[in-house]
């Protein structure tokens, strides 16, 4: 049995706050598990291995794997941490640093005069509700550490770190004109410069968003979709400077390398594209000559992922009586499919044309847990053509057989599955961008932590745990810019799970109504985490919150 050497102990013979006993320490370094104990005081990491002294709270850690808490790279939850300091989804699955501000669209800067416009923007971007947005936060702030000062009177359940969004700064600068028109040379100065005070504020860098389909109410692209790459640069001089991140989506490889080698510094981007045979390792090529001399970081979901359909959310056929159906809650919906008529009516309109392809579609399946890895071949249009059915006459009698809990996924993107593992052996991209936080009534990967630990690691091997834990931890964690947390070691601060590695599962996704003004959401939980802690409090036990508020508003060099 290898055990940490008493040198690394510390305060060992004395009373503990918490000790976590005999679990597989895996510190996120990389290093393989060893059994040991860990203990927590004043919201510190101060022994690691044999621990003599007794602990106020003592964690049976036994067949358990202890470690780091994992840092979320990619989520929205600018908005509902507002209304929801739990952070739920993400704090059901071992979540203890997200962060915030991705794609370019944050709540900061903001003049007064604008907050209806960013809250739009974000409701059509990323699906928050307007509503919940202008109601459940307090718009106190213009600027970006005026936003964090906000943000920290709520008391967070979980630590947050905050980029600020190329979107509020050009609308800042520019007014209106920032939808469309280029910025002059004073202009992209200007932006420079309330990006520079940001990060000297506590942002932790600048993020930026070039996807056409992302538009503002009025349907035009949002600020910055085709800015002037040198915009980008004289930006990513600033952010350089102050050692800084940029974050990027729908960046092509030559603006991702102007912004690398004008801000000589870490990049961080969303990628994929493991759709087709031979995908994976195209991808990996593609991104070992992209990141070649350069710290660029890229991230993809952990699975295939899109838009979701079900009975209790979107309806994925169009007609007449099927708009009728989506006017009615779930329980509404199910008493509809009691109707022969109505049945008869929905399923003749369901042969018409739809947006969906249902050769993408997958149904997640009734059993305890969803089915999120079926074969790129076994989906809803295979399953219909060996059945006999219809699309929705399946669809139908599926809603009808699980009372309407059933979903399908429609896999826009990383189809394959294999593909996405060979992609995943990349040392330049991370498994993330779960999206927790925005998307709220189409899809749900917030999971993307738990699938990482059953499926890549339990189920497929990818990684050894090793590695795999340091993708979650220390490795996010330096592409932030955090360097008090992500590792298991004396000193640092006490993000720490306990995991019950054999059983930890995502649960099956849900609609609950629990934003203001009682706007849907899909939440999802999860089995198998036995302790969460955040700054050494116990944060989730046993699978459940405790109510704890113990995060964190981290602040780049703070």
């Amino acid at each position: 049995m290898v055990r940490y050497p008493k040198e690394e102990k510390l305060r060992n013979v004395m009373a503990h706050e918490i000790v976590i006993r005999g679990g597989s320490l895996v510190d996120g370094t990389g290093a393989e598990p060893v059994h040991g104990d860990l203990a927590i005081d004043d919201g510190l990491i101060t022994a690691v291995g044999e621990v003599d002294g007794k602990g106020k709270q003592e964690i049976d850690a036994d067949g358990h794997l202890v470690t780091p808490g994992f840092v979320d790279l990619h989520t929205h939850l600018d908005a509902q941490i507002g209304w929801e300091p739990t952070m739920t989804p993400v704090s059901w699955h071992g979540v203890s640093t997200a962060l915030l501000g991705n794609c370019g669209v944050t709540f900061a800067p903001c003049k007064p005069t604008d907050r209806e416009l960013l809250a739009g923007m974000m409701e059509t971007v990323e699906d928050i509700p307007k509503h919940a947005i202008m109601t459940g936060l307090p718009w106190s702030w213009e600027d970006y550490g005026g936003y964090l000062d906000a943000i920290e009177q709520l008391n967070p359940s979980l630590n947050m770190a905050g980029l600020v969004g190329h979107c509020a700064v050009r609308f800042y600068v520019m007014g209106m004109r920032a939808v469309e028109e280029l910025a002059t040379e004073d202009e992209m100065k200007q932006m420079a410069d309330i990006v520079a005070h940001s990060i000297d504020t506590g942002a932790f860098g600048f993020s930026t968003n070039r996807l056409e389909g992302h538009r503002l109410p009025d349907g035009r692209s949002i600020p910055g979709t085709f800015a002037d790459p040198r915009e980008l640069e004289i930006i990513g001089k600033e952010v350089g400077a102050r050692n800084a991140l940029m974050q990027a989506v729908g960046a092509d490889d030559e603006v991702i390398r102007r912004m690398a080698l004008a801000s000589g510094n870490r990049i961080l981007f969303s990628a994929g594209g493991a759709n087709e045979p031979g995908a994976g390792k195209r991808v990996t090529a593609r991104l070992d000559e992209l990141c070649d001399g350069h710290d660029i970081t890229a991230i993809t979901q952990v699975r295939g992922s899109g838009f979701m359909f079900g009975l209790q959310g979107m309806l994925p056929f169009e007609g007449e009586t099927w708009s009728a159906l989506k006017k009615q809650d779930l329980a509404g919906r199910l008493a509809a499919l009691q109707s022969d008529e109505t049945v008869a009516k929905l399923v003749e309109e369901g042969k018409t044309e739809t947006w969906i392809r249902f050769d993408r579609l997958y149904y997640q399946g009734a059993e305890p847990t969803p089915r999120y890895t079926a074969n790129i071949h076994d989906n809803m249009a295979a399953q219909c053509k060996a059945s006999g059915e219809s699309h929705a006459e399946m669809f139908i009698r599926i809603s009808r057989e699980t009372e309407g809990k059933a979903l399908f996924t429609w896999r826009m993107f990383n189809q394959d599955m294999d593909e996405l593992g060979e992609l995943f052996k990349s040392k330049h991209i991370f498994p993330s961008l779960g999206d927790a936080g925005a998307h709220v009534s189409q899809f749900i990967d917030a999971g993307w932590s738990t699938f990482v630990m059953s499926h890549w690691l339990r189920e497929k091997q990818l990684y050894s745990i090793g590695e795999g834990i340091r993708r979650l931890t220390s490795g996010p964690a330096r592409v932030i810019g955090i360097s008090d947390r992500g590792t298991l070691e004396v000193g640092k601060r006490a993000d720490v799970n306990v995991i019950d590695f054999d059983n930890v599962t995502e649960l099956h996704p849900e609609i609950v109504h629990d934003f203001p003004g009682g706007a849907p959401r899909y939440i999802q939980k999860a089995r198998g985490y036995k302790a969460t802690m955040i700054n050494g409090q116990l944060n989730l036990l046993d699978d459940e919150l405790t109510g704890a508020q113990a995060g964190k508003v981290l602040r780049h060099n703070a």
